[in-house]
């Protein structure tokens, strides 16, 4: 049953990755369309074509290999032009760089035939922009919509006003045990008869709706007696419990506990009755979903500003046999390992179909930032390519004279040793996802 789980979790997985690519294509696609360019092909994959079908002048189709996709717009780039340096001695290297241009030119070329002025190179630059922003942009929005059904639809672990420990006795966070002893003192909560089971309804004349609202209370009044109202068995009683002042671990909505940078778990010294919450997923207001995707995007982007020296430390931890950072980089078929353990996890269905939509959502928002990257092949270099293209035209037009559209196939070796370390480095993030794959346990 777990093995068929995890095979479920791989799947589900694979199949929204494949719903996300097709939508940041088709992001492309839209807009392409909508300012007149033609569209020769919208595929989804890499490799021979699997299947593919002509709707108008556009084909759609798989490939074999679903690692991306791509559509195929008439004139990306301006036609060739004759090269004032064709037919100059060329060494071995810019010999085999200038014929991947020519052949760049090639293709381009055979975009332009028949198409007249619906091309993409003679669009105006924020139509350009707004066609390569399309498909991250896309991501995005899908990444919100997944986080708004997780949040407002299946709801968010939360640490709930139901109780589900009640501590005997008040221990620092810095006496390094956990047992009590006979020089420790009554917890205020035990001492005031808090059971497990109980429900908190108010305190000190506030009521709480969560855990977090009565801790932040509690937590602000040591030695302060405060009425604290709770409900059993759907009666309620008021209770007078006066917080002792103790040394805590800072924790965050779930009651976990806050590690510092320097890996130490950080405290304070806040009010202490003694009681432990009971978690469970609670609905959440439909803002929520755009705050988390938000949250997300700006852990994601620090990790993307620097993935050279993260895709290195893991490639260190891969050889040594050190454990990988959970927060760091990871494949495809990472992912999917991480789905599979989700899925097989011994936990409510609820739970479970959470946590894969998490994941797949912070997929999307990885998808959205990585394209923004400002490097050919990424749309986040054509949209550099065409803000540079507009403002050759703004700096000639102030001297009067007429601006030649940017050449990006002239870009080709460089988009190749781009092409070839995103590989080298997606390469590493496969063995270590294979060899020392991250954990949820």
């Amino acid at each position: 049953m777990t093995a068929l789980a995890f095979i479920v979790g791989v799947v589900l997985l694979v199949v929204g990755l494949a719903v996300s690519i097709a939508l940041h294509e088709v992001g492309h696609l839209v807009p392409a369309k909508l300012f007149g360019v033609r569209v020769g092909q919208y595929m989804i994959g890499f490799g021979p074509t699997l299947w593919s079908k002509r709707i108008g002048e556009t084909e759609y189709g798989f490939k074999a290999f679903p690692l991306g996709g791509y559509i195929s717009m008439a004139g990306m780039y301006p036609p060739s032009s004759d090269d004032a340096d064709a037919g100059k001695p060329r060494g071995r290297m810019r010999a085999m760089f200038a014929t991947m241009v020519q052949d760049a030119r090639a293709a381009n070329d055979e975009t332009l035939v028949g198409v007249e002025d619906r091309v993409f190179y003679k669009l105006p630059v924020w139509k350009r922009v707004v066609i390569m922003l399309g498909g991250p942009v896309m991501n995005l929005l899908l990444a919100i919509v997944i986080f708004t059904v997780l949040a407002s639809g299946i709801g968010v672990q939360t640490a709930t006003t139901t109780l589900a420990s009640v501590n005997e006795c008040v221990i620092s966070a810095d006496a390094g045990r956990t047992d009590c002893v006979a020089s420790d003192p009554v917890a205020p909560a035990a001492e005031a008869g808090v059971l497990p089971g109980d429900v908190l309804v108010s305190v000190d004349g506030t009521p709480v709706s969560t855990f977090a609202d009565a801790s932040t209370i509690i937590q602000q009044s040591p030695n302060q007696a405060l009425p604290i109202v709770i409900s059993r068995d759907g009666v309620e009683k008021t209770l007078s419990i006066t917080p002792a002042l103790t040394t805590r671990a800072v924790t965050d909505d779930l009651g976990r506990a806050v590690v510092g940078d320097d890996g130490a778990v950080q405290t304070e010294e806040v009010g202490f009755i003694g009681v432990g919450a009971q978690t469970a997923l609670v609905a959440q207001p439909a803002w929520v979903g755009t705050e988390m995707t938000f949250e997300r995007l700006g852990a994601v982007a620090g990790v993307m500003t620097q993935l050279p020296v993260r895709v290195y430390e893991t490639a260190v931890d891969l050889f040594t046999g050190q454990e990988r950072d959970p927060n760091g980089p990871l494949s495809v078929v990472g992912a999917g390992r991480l789905a599979g353990d989700i899925a097989a996890v011994d936990a409510p269905i609820q739970n479970r179909a959470a946590g894969i939509l998490e994941l797949l959502a912070s997929l999307n928002i990885a998808l959205f930032v990585f394209n923004l990257i400002p490097l050919l092949p990424l749309d986040g270099g054509h949209v550099v390519v065409a803000l540079w293209d507009g403002v050759k035209r703004f700096w000639a037009r102030l001297r009067n004279r007429v601006s030649t559209p940017v050449d990006a196939t002239k870009l080709v070796p460089v988009t190749l040793v781009v092409v070839v370390l995103l590989v080298g480095m997606g390469g590493i993030l496969v063995l270590a996802d294979l060899f020392n794959p991250i954990s949820i346990v």
